[in-house]
């Protein structure tokens, strides 16, 4: 059996007198929040996933020519 119209209106007049409309809206606006922050918290992870951090070592040169210390061949004796 299945509850009628006035039986519904009935449950949420009662709900409304108990919890009153601040508590009602309060309760609506936290579960908003939850969701905003569920919904952003799923996009971070998406955009972590899809697009990886590149990391770029601008600081480090390779030597050059001019900078880097050159081996010095030993030299040889000639003998006389």
């Amino acid at each position: 059996m299945a509850p009628s119209w006035w039986q519904i209106l009935i449950v949420l007049v009662l709900f409304v007198l108990l919890f009153g409309r601040g508590k009602i809206s309060d309760l609506m606006g936290d579960v908003a929040k939850g969701i905003k922050s569920f919904k952003s918290g799923l996009s971070d992870e998406g955009e972590e996933k899809s697009d990886p951090k590149v990391i770029s070592h601008e600081g480090e040169k390779p030597p050059t020519a001019k900078s880097a210390p050159r081996a010095k061949a030993p030299r040889s004796r000639k003998s006389s």
